[in-house]
């Protein structure tokens, strides 16, 4: 099964993203845009940047556990990964990214 982005308009009014993996499991969250442009320029910038090794910051969250951001060319963040048990369960995470994220389907819910 695919991955898909889920597309969503929070009660502020802004829009937010999501990258599933084909199970369900969420495996990269954006930032929040004041448009919804803007969010599905963000797809777009993860759908390019997402096959390249070098686009990823692995590094440790505030508690210590693993986790990950994936850069754009302008070493913007635009997407941001949950933490995970060990740094061998982030590099699946970072995987499953780079396999799901060009061909994602896109679930508009806004």
């Amino acid at each position: 099964m695919a991955g898909t982005f889920v597309l969503s308009k929070g009660a502020s009014g802004q829009f937010h993203f999501v990258l599933k993996a084909g199970n369900g499991q969420t495996i990269l969250s954006s930032e929040h845009y004041t448009t919804k442009a803007a969010a599905e320029n963000g797809i777009a910038s993860v759908r390019t940047n997402a096959p390249l090794d070098a686009r990823y910051e692995r590094k440790d969250a505030k508690s210590g556990q693993p986790m990950f951001n994936l850069k754009a060319a302008n070493s913007q963040v635009i997407g941001t990964s949950e933490t995970y048990s060990s740094v061998a369960a982030r590099d699946a995470g970072i995987d499953s990214v780079k396999a799901n994220a060009p061909k994602a389907t896109l679930d508009d819910k806004t």
